[in-house]
């Protein structure tokens, strides 16, 4: 008698199994954000229908009680706070991931990168009493107060995702201009950074998405009035602050008029994330 051996099909079966699974799990995941999608369009189309989106831009502020409802001056304030945001975040974010990718020593660049994973971990609610605490003594309730807030809170996703971008880089790419004899300078510059080009963008992309749909750090620190901002020093309140002070409240028009806020948060996000994947799917080239 002869023993028979370990079947050749079972890790096809599990394969085939794990497969249908993932399959499963990816179906559920995009119609929740159907669903999501679905609901944002149901709810808005009371006030689509009856305000229309032209009046929605056009009215001259937001006033549900007197019929107004001017979504413009948020509009601007949630770009021009998300803009600042990643102007100043994305130049601090890569220099970080080159720090400790090519110039910290090995210690001190595991120890920064920690403590970047860490302010990833912080809730948004402390950073915005943070500055509420600490910035708007120095700045007041501003454009400006919230374009640092955003820039601290977006710094370590550029951060990561640049480091992560940085060591894919081929080491056949930097090896071949050390034996050139570039500089180290020379080599970041004229080497790494073209080839990590696809990742440094994805980064600053998915940081704008984070900043834009961003609330409470907002809502503590810039002062949630509706005007069209024309210095840093204004008070403005962006379309996620005014979402969550009157969501509670609200009915009727006013309540779908929130809903359209909520569909082009939606939108704006939706199309930063295709971009992303549009370009973090690009080939890294020299």
């Amino acid at each position: 008698m002869t023993s028979s051996g370990p079947s050749t099909s079972s890790p096809w079966r599990t394969d085939a199994a794990l497969a249908w699974i993932l399959r499963v799990l990816a179906a559920l995941a995009c119609a929740v954000v159907l669903l999501i999608l679905v609901f944002l369009v149901i709810e808005s189309m009371p006030a689509l229908r009856r305000i229309g989106p032209i009046r929605l831009l056009r009215d001259g502020s937001w006033h549900p009680l007197s019929d107004l409802y001017g979504m413009t001056p948020m509009i601007a304030a949630s770009v021009l706070v998300t803009l600042g945001a990643i102007v100043l975040a994305t130049p601090l974010g890569i220099g970080s991931a080159l720090f400790c990718r090519y110039y910290a020593p090995g210690p001190i660049a595991r120890a920064y990168r920690r403590l970047v994973e860490l302010l990833a971990g912080i809730p948004s609610v402390v950073y915005g009493f943070w500055g509420l605490v600490v910035l708007v003594p120095i700045v007041t309730h501003s454009l400006l107060a919230g374009v640092v807030i955003l820039a601290l809170m977006v710094l370590p996703t550029v951060a990561l995702i640049s480091d992560a971008s940085l060591a894919n880089v081929p080491q056949s790419y930097v090896q071949g201009g050390a034996a050139l004899g570039l500089s180290r300078w020379s080599l970041v510059r004229r080497v790494i950074l073209p080839a990590a080009r696809p990742g440094l963008l994805t980064a600053v992309i998915l940081a704008t998405a984070r900043a834009i749909g961003e609330t409470m750090a907002v809502l503590m620190v810039c002062g949630n009035v509706v005007q069209m901002p024309r210095s840093l020093t204004d008070p403005v309140r962006t379309l996620t602050a005014n979402i969550a002070l009157e969501m509670s409240y609200a009915a009727d028009t006013h309540r779908s008029a929130l809903f359209v806020s909520g569909l082009l948060l939606m939108g704006i996000v939706g199309v930063l994330v295709v971009i992303a994947d549009r370009v973090g799917g690009g080939r890294m080239h020299v």
